[in-house]
């Protein structure tokens, strides 16, 4: 599928790092590393030269595991953290030295009322020990566009952005548990910075595709999913190509004038034909007939707005 927009050794334990950005580049912790889009921001920052530490949970995605410990074998700015998001001690000890985290917490398993509290909590967690570690200067909260487009009359904004979020009341009625966990894992998240005074920004993405995504995502995909056939009616289903999105984030890191939300897509899902070509690209998550032709030519109006993004992919970011 073709995107519309342009998608343009370990560190010692003890002392602190000195930021040096013009010519060495900072310590920086990704968490959850072996998520989906965590895996692809850990590969950008490598790629600019920074040193990551990859913080892991034990439930992590399994693959994308075994990939970072042989990526850690032969890369010297690469270690490996494993942690439990409900402790709080593993947390610090993964932020040692680091500048910045990169937080994407994303369920391997179900998605139910009890995991939505496990991700509140967690992001609860990665924010207090930000607070607690006093070399954090940002932090990169990598949340959904599900926590912004459930409501009861979505299909009345004319614009959905950044001031929107999605109503609790609604993603319980309807059961759309991911996109509560989102809503309320990010809230807990901006309210706690805000206390602590930390400097944070989120970045809001759509549908996730790309490179292996069916495979190595496949469970936070269909549970993105859920309620498709409205986001698609109300002009709010878009999505992202992993690459351009892990790129947003590090722009979002480096680019000292970021603030608060950015909502992060590629192309909005408006048209029958588009919908077949993205359902075909999520193939075999997403059965169609093997013939299928599209019916129907309606269009339908898109309501979601990135002039945020436009401004930090610009390079002028607030």
């Amino acid at each position: 599928m073709i995107n519309k927009r342009e998608q343009s050794r370990k560190p010692k334990p003890e002392g602190k790092k000195k930021i040096k950005m013009d010519h060495e580049k900072p310590s920086v912790c990704v968490l959850d590393a072996s998520t989906y889009v965590g895996f692809w921001i850990l590969k950008g920052l490598l790629n600019r030269g920074y040193i990551v530490h990859a913080a892991i949970q034990k439930n992590g995605e399994k693959e994308i595991e075994k990939q970072i410990k042989e990526m850690e074998k032969v890369e010297e700015r690469l270690v490996v953290f494993h942690v439990d998001i409900l402790d709080y001690q593993t947390i610090l000890v993964a932020l040692k030295d680091c500048s910045a985290v990169f937080c994407c917490l994303d369920s391997p398993d179900n998605y139910d009322e009890k995991m939505v509290d496990l991700e509140v909590r967690g992001a609860i967690n990665v924010v207090e020990a930000c607070a607690q570690t006093d070399t954090i200067e940002k932090i990169v909260f990598n949340s959904s566009l599900t926590a912004a487009i459930w409501k009861e009359n979505i299909c009345s904004e004319k614009d959905v952005d950044e001031r929107s979020w999605s109503d609790q009341g609604f993603c319980r009625k309807l059961k759309l548990w991911y996109a509560l966990a989102k809503t309320l894992s990010e809230q807990a998240a901006w309210a706690l910075a805000m206390d602590r005074m930390l400097c944070m920004v989120s970045i809001n993405a759509g549908l996730v595709l790309g490179p292996g995504v069916t495979q190595q995502n496949p469970r936070s995909t269909m549970f993105y999913l859920k309620g498709a056939a409205q986001m698609y009616e109300n002009g709010v289903l878009a999505f992202v190509d992993v690459n351009f999105l892990a790129d947003v984030h590090i722009r979002a890191f480096e680019d000292s004038s970021t603030c608060g939300r950015y909502f992060c897509f590629n192309q909005i899902v408006n048209t029958e034909e588009e919908a077949v070509k993205l359902a075909q690209s999520l193939s075999p998550l997403i059965p169609l007939p093997p013939r299928y032709e599209c019916q129907g030519s309606e269009v339908y109006a898109e309501r979601l707005k990135t002039k945020k993004l436009d401004k930090l992919v610009e390079g002028t970011a607030c």
